[in-house]
């Protein structure tokens, strides 16, 4: 898994993520809800759709507000966790919808944005 973060990821949300299934991707959302076995959790976009987060390893730390999760996303449309980080500074004045927007632009206008869209079709 660490050769995720060394690969471009495409930025998604949780409606792309279907599209980039095998894929390294990377994805923020709000965090919902953790799974009693820490092993995962569900992460909520811009628009309020969500996405379960897989780990190798139960979590060891707390965790809440917003995260950036680093990671590939799994044939059953969950993503496998290579690293994440927590918006800890920012939980209030992180604008998810904004990011959303913004990442429609991204997928929208693939060309101006080389490494935000381009899918393997």
């Amino acid at each position: 898994m660490a050769e995720l973060l060394e690969l471009p990821r495409t930025r998604i949300g949780a409606a792309h993520v279907a599209h980039f299934i095998d894929r390294p991707v990377c994805f923020v959302g709000r965090l919902e809800k953790i799974h009693p076995s820490g092993k995962s959790f569900i992460l909520s976009d811009g628009e309020g759709k969500q996405v379960t987060v897989e780990l190798s390893e139960p979590l060891e730390e707390e965790i809440s507000g917003i995260l950036e999760v680093v990671g590939k996303v799994t044939a059953k449309a969950t993503i496998l966790c290579a690293s994440y980080m927590l918006f800890r500074d920012h939980n209030s004045s992180f604008d998810l919808r904004l990011y959303n927007d913004a990442l429609k632009v991204i997928h929208e206008f693939p060309q101006y944005y080389p490494f935000g869209a381009a899918q393997q079709n």
